[in-house]
């Protein structure tokens, strides 16, 4: 998918010059000789060799030694170092068929190696694919794939395996506007969802074809394909389509995210990291690189080498080739990748969705009762307590501070801190404090004591509206007797200091994007970037603080234009410290702002401990706006749900467990 015939190579593996395979088969026949094996003899040899050159080296160790390299090599070798050596030396066909073979045999059945492989070969090597799994298992390939899926996911595995996309590159622009008219009525218009419409277009048409399909559908829906398509579908199929959409849109793209998930998330999944290395290694790793260091702010280079270790770390490094966090251009095929990942930003309309709403038949003088009671004599009720307060909007829980104090003459908060502790505590209080005065209080904290939480105090100010600011230095100066400005003057200083003082006047302009004056901004952050560093971080900052959320989208895209480079990474680049951290967090607010706080929660958790402070601030302040969008962002990102990471990484420190409980209450499903 995704490459027409004239398709330019751009693989860090190719053929080696002046190769002699019987030479080659005695290095290994040596390197395996006598006791132990020589690891790094065998790993440099056969990942500086083309896959075609690997076959020739397996057949000449036969003729000169009578035995089978691929047996005495898993003899010699183990673990994922063994199974990423052997791989290597099969054929891309018949590496693909053991996959396919892999995912489906058994108890159990591995859907996202089918959606992967399925959706990401072209027609050439799905017929050799199809063809190898016969020769080496003796069976049908797709009766197989029917006999262990079921649904529309059945189906659109069956479409793909035929291997009969339009590969013409011939575009009727008439059936380009049926199909989009197509593909809306069979969704977004209608109540319940035509699937066969979705299979027939997405499964056939040419590459070229959608590419003018999706920008067809974007115009009508106003959506992108992507976004009707979660809205849509569910499970394995959705999965399935995305991973089409997402392939002909760009499949080193594609595979970039897959790497990422591979490494991220709850430990490594090894099994797909050695798949894509192998099965990209000659054919676009350069561009998959490529659009990793877009998409993430590290090197695929650097996040194998922090991920892995030993033998298994050095082969996947040769086959990974060099490090691009030592570039700073772009390659024309990633910056028009970057250009359409800002466009796509700024179409989108995404719903905001709440995981905490308000409880119907509320009742805010049984709720005072209920607490006062679950906090009287000996002993705290903490269940009575986390089911009331993590199950009511914020209205209702100031309704029910109000019913607490005229019913009993009690101070509702001073009661919960008597009878709380440590995070749960911190966790209570927060949700019944209204959100200007807990902003006001995590500001405070972010500024208390020794040292500064530099990361709270951009966190909180480049994501708040300017109503939200207005509301938080209101209860500042009503909580702590000074203002807001006042304390970050005294707290932070140079042009850090200026930033957060420019973004706490809550005076961001409001609206749309003017495209003249857009095309000027992002001239002026262009030619800021050969200034010196003060002159280009005023510069950013007289943009970046103030412009609208939607104009910046548009400034941003027009900077990839007029520079050749994403801003994320020119501010990684050329900036340091917290300016360079709020400049980021700004540009990753305006990108898309759910997925920048499924970010900070995942770095709140893994690391060295858990970061709670971040970790209750993100769950409280954003269950009642967008926290249902985060968790879909961090799924997305991270592989696992936001709801697996809490269980998992809250459970040292809190024993009862109560902190862990209201934080999954709050997270609401499991996704």
């Amino acid at each position: 998918v995704g490459k027409n015939e004239n398709y330019v190579f751009r693989g860090t593996i190719t053929d080696a010059a002046n190769f002699d395979p019987s030479v080659d088969a005695e290095t290994l026949y040596n390197a395996m000789k006598g006791i132990g094996s020589d690891k790094e003899a065998i790993l440099d040899l056969i990942t500086s060799r083309s896959n075609a050159q690997r076959q020739e080296i397996i057949t000449a160790y036969k003729s000169s030694f009578g035995q089978d390299l691929i047996e005495d090599l898993k003899y010699e070798l183990t673990g994922k170092f063994e199974r990423l050596i052997v791989s290597l030396m099969r054929t891309p066909a018949y590496h693909d068929a053991k996959e396919i073979h892999d995912a489906i045999k058994g108890v159990g059945t591995n859907e996202r190696c089918l959606i992967e492989v399925l959706a990401s070969r072209n027609n050439r090597q799905i017929h050799e694919m199809v063809a190898a799994y016969k020769d080496a298992y003796g069976r049908d390939m797709e009766e197989d794939v029917i006999g262990d899926t079921s649904g529309h996911f059945k189906k659109m595995l069956v479409v793909l395996l035929q291997g009969t996309r339009d590969e013409s590159g011939v575009v009727d622009a008439d059936l380009v506007q049926q199909d989009a008219q197509d593909l809306y009525s069979a969704g977004e218009e209608q109540w319940g969802t035509d699937e066969a419409k979705f299979i027939m277009i997405l499964g056939n048409r040419s590459v070229t074809h959608l590419h003018l399909v999706f920008e067809a559908y974007e115009a009508i829906a106003e959506m992108s394909i992507e976004d009707s398509i979660k809205h849509e579908l569910s499970g394995d199929f959705e999965r399935l389509m995305l991973a089409v959409v997402q392939c002909i849109r760009s499949v080193p793209m594609f595979f970039a995210r897959r790497l990422y998930k591979s490494m991220k998330g709850l430990g490594t999944a090894d099994n797909t990291l050695i798949r894509i290395m192998i099965s990209r290694s000659e054919i676009d790793m350069l561009d998959i690189r490529e659009c990793f260091r877009l998409r993430y702010e590290k090197s695929l280079y650097n996040m194998i080498k922090d991920d892995t270790s030993g033998d298994y770390k050095r082969t996947l490094l040769n086959l990974c080739g060099g490090d691009d966090d030592l570039a700073g251009e772009f390659f024309p095929e990633a910056a028009q990748i970057a250009y359409k990942m800002w466009e796509l930003s700024a179409m989108t309309k995404v719903q905001l969705r709440p995981t905490v709403r308000p409880a119907s038949n509320f009742d805010p003088a049984a709720d005072a009762q209920a607490l006062r009671k679950a906090m009287k004599g000996f002993g705290t009720d903490e269940d009575a307590i986390i089911d009331i307060v993590a199950n009511r909007s914020n209205a209702q829980r100031q309704e029910i501070r109000k019913a607490f104090k005229s019913l009993l003459g009690r101070d509702l908060m001073k009661d919960l801190k008597s009878e709380l502790s440590k995070n749960l505590e911190r966790l209570i209080i927060g949700l019944m404090l209204t959100p200007a005065e807990f902003d006001a209080k995590m500001m405070r904290k972010a500024m208390e004591g020794a040292g500064t939480d530099e990361h709270a105090l951009i966190e909180i100010l480049a994501t708040r509206s300017n109503e939200q600011i207005h509301a938080m230095n209101a209860a500042y100066q009503s909580a702590y007797k000074t203002s807001l400005e006042e304390a970050i003057q005294s707290d932070t200083s140079g042009h850090f200091c200026r930033i957060l003082v420019s973004l706490v006047q809550g005076a961001r302009e409001e609206g749309p994007a003017d495209v003249e004056r857009a095309n000027t901004d992002a001239q002026e952050l262009a030619s800021s970037c050969n200034a010196d560093s003060d002159d280009m971080e005023m510069k950013f900052m007289s943009i970046l603080c103030t412009r609208s959320f939607p104009h910046l989208r548009k400034v941003f895209q027009e900077f990839v234009r007029c520079s050749n480079k994403d801003i994320e990474q020119i501010i990684k680049k050329e900036m340091s410290g917290d300016v360079k951290n709020s400049f980021y967090a700004i540009v990753r607010s305006v990108k898309n702002q759910p997925s920048y706080f499924a970010d900070r929660l995942y770095k709140a958790m893994k690391g060295l401990g858990t970061d709670d402070r971040a970790l209750i601030r993100i769950m409280v302040s954003r269950s009642e706006v967008d926290l249902f969008n985060i968790r879909k962002e961090f799924k997305e990102t991270y592989d696992s749900s936001l709801h697996e990471f809490i269980q998992v990484e809250t459970m040292i420190g809190d024993t009862s467990g109560d902190y862990r409980k209201t934080l999954l209450v709050l997270c609401g499903g499991e996704d």
